[in-house]
């Protein structure tokens, strides 16, 4: 599972794919996928998937650290809160896309 509870909040685990077609989020076989159109340089693509990430579980972007892989398409990015709560709220989503999906 790309999910785990920390003390003061989530990790999730998630595979960018930067210069994609679309910008998506989807979760297959319980791991996280993020597709953007940002390019890999700069920063633009982290940014990119921190945003999607934001926009799509409804969170500030300002809860969002990226904690591991920078410079990698493999990312840990640690999300600030009620670990309980994130939890929840990103395991729903996750229920409803794959549903969705397939």
């Amino acid at each position: 599972m790309f999910l785990r509870r920390t003390g003061t909040g989530v990790t999730v685990e998630v595979r960018a794919q930067p210069r994609a077609r679309r910008t998506a989020l989807t979760c297959v076989a319980g791991a996280l996928k993020a597709e953007v159109t940002a390019p890999a340089e700069d920063g633009r693509a982290n940014a990119a998937v921190i945003d999607l990430l934001a926009t799509t579980w409804r969170l500030p972007k300002s809860a969002f650290a990226l904690t591991r892989g920078a410079t990698s398409r493999d990312k840990v990015l640690s999300i600030a809160g009620e670990p309980t709560l994130l939890a929840v709220r990103i395991v729903e989503w996750t229920r409803d896309s794959v549903g969705r999906d397939g």
